[in-house]
């Protein structure tokens, strides 16, 4: 199967400081791209894949340091405790969907190809954005168009889709696009339809939380001086990232002890978040928009 080059490879490598016998998580597995270039630095260490895709399992790595774990990182702590592990020395996460996933008509990510209302990462979960779709009442739809779409006019978009559905079910990507036709701006086409489609695919697949869940946890089982490295795509993603790793919440409100230190697991290594250059872009489109940061576990018998 064809997947995205892996993006930042090289910066991400780097901010991760590989140990050869360190133990490591690529919480985002896909194709494999990442997780090959960490296993080159690894001699007696280990390395977890994690992912919830069928399509990506099927790119499993046969190398006896590796183990690619069948599940959402947001199952992280109990699925590396399954496997005897309580910490790791790194943890690597390229959030968002793959190339493969979006060309695959099938899935219901395309925003070019025709196909049923899907957009689930997990294909084994009962919800999917047909069911989001023609299901969620009105005010829902207007929180995810709002919230994950930052969307002007929400409202308008969701009463159109109740609308629609009350005559006949939408169950095609082609089908929610007719509906919303009208209100695309003609000069920012494709920029409306990818936030139509980045709400509900959010919202099927409870990305917001699973992020949370899976800096939460990350944050406990990284060691002291362990590496946590994160690509995010866009604002939604970035910002909780950014907050966490500023402060230890996703506010971004800085707490202090007694003695005015912050209280935070983490210290952020990257003070602004890398991006790839020119030619990284015209090699690898996807990587336009990546912003890639990372933060160090702090040692609590330090301070």
């Amino acid at each position: 199967m064809e997947y995205h080059k892996p993006v930042l490879l090289h910066q991400c490598i780097d901010l991760l400081q590989i140990k050869p016998n360190g133990i490591y998580v690529d919480a985002t597995f896909g194709g494999g791209g990442h997780s090959r270039e960490i296993l080159k630095h690894l001699d007696t260490g280990h390395l977890y894949g994690f992912d919830q895709d069928e399509d990506a399992q099927a790119n499993e790595l046969e190398n006896e340091n590796f183990t690619l774990i069948a599940s959402n990182f947001r199952h992280l702590k109990n699925s590396l405790r399954f496997k005897g592990v309580r910490q790791v020395d790194g943890l690597l996460a390229d959030l968002g969907i793959s190339s493969h996933q979006i060309d695959e008509a099938s899935r219901g990510f395309s925003l070019r190809f025709e196909g049923p209302l899907d957009m689930r990462m997990n294909r084994s979960r009962p919800k999917d954005a047909k069911m989001v779709v023609n299901t969620y009442p009105e005010k829902e739809l207007i929180r995810i168009f709002r919230d994950y779409g930052e969307l002007i006019k929400p409202h308008l978009l969701a009463r159109t889709i109740t609308q629609a559905r009350a005559e006949s079910p939408i169950e095609t990507t082609e089908a929610l696009k007719s509906t919303l036709e009208r209100f695309a701006p003609r000069n920012k086409h494709g920029q409306f339809w990818a936030k139509v489609f980045q709400a509900i695919r959010m919202e099927v697949n409870d990305e917001m939380g699973a992020l949370h869940d899976l800096l939460t946890q990350a944050a406990d089982i990284v060691k002291p001086g362990g590496r946590l490295v994160i690509i995010s795509y866009h604002s939604l993603e970035d910002r909780p990232v950014k907050n966490f790793f500023r402060t230890g919440n996703f506010e971004g409100k800085p707490e202090k002890d007694f003695y005015g230190n912050l209280l935070r697991p983490l210290e952020p290594i990257t003070r602004k978040p890398l991006v790839p250059d020119a030619y990284e872009i015209e090699q690898n489109p996807r990587a336009r928009s990546a912003k890639l940061r990372a933060a160090e576990k702090i040692d609590d018998g330090n301070k």
